[in-house]
């Protein structure tokens, strides 16, 4: 694995993680199919959540947050359809995307911010 995957397999543990801590069931992570992967796949009070994980170093990038535009919304949204499609279809909450940013600064503890129904 390069620095790269390294840094993007270590946020996605963080927001695990911090899913986890909020009560969410994670049920997949890096789930695959031929339109795409999705980050993790998780159960939060009868909803299906989607969810992208964006992890960066703070210094010189936009924020995380920033990094999931229409284009990559609408990529989860055909993703959750075809994970929908393989699982039994949608659960009696609905389906929410989620994004959980994160910042690895120089020094201290990493920057965790999920937001929920991003699109």
């Amino acid at each position: 694995m390069n620095a790269r995957g390294a840094l993007g397999r270590y946020g996605e543990d963080l927001a695990a993680r911090r899913l986890a801590e909020a009560g969410m069931t994670v049920l997949e992570r890096n789930w695959r199919c031929r339109d795409g992967e999705i980050d993790i796949v998780a159960l939060d009070a009868g909803a299906l959540v989607v969810c992208e994980v964006k992890t960066r170093r703070a210094e010189g990038y936009e924020p995380p947050t920033a990094a999931v535009r229409p284009g990559k919304t609408a990529r989860l949204r055909r993703l959750a359809e075809r994970w929908l499609e393989r699982h039994g279809g949608p659960p009696p909450g609905g389906v929410r995307i989620d994004l959980v940013g994160v910042v690895l600064p120089r020094r201290g503890a990493p920057v965790v911010e999920h937001l929920r129904g991003v699109a």
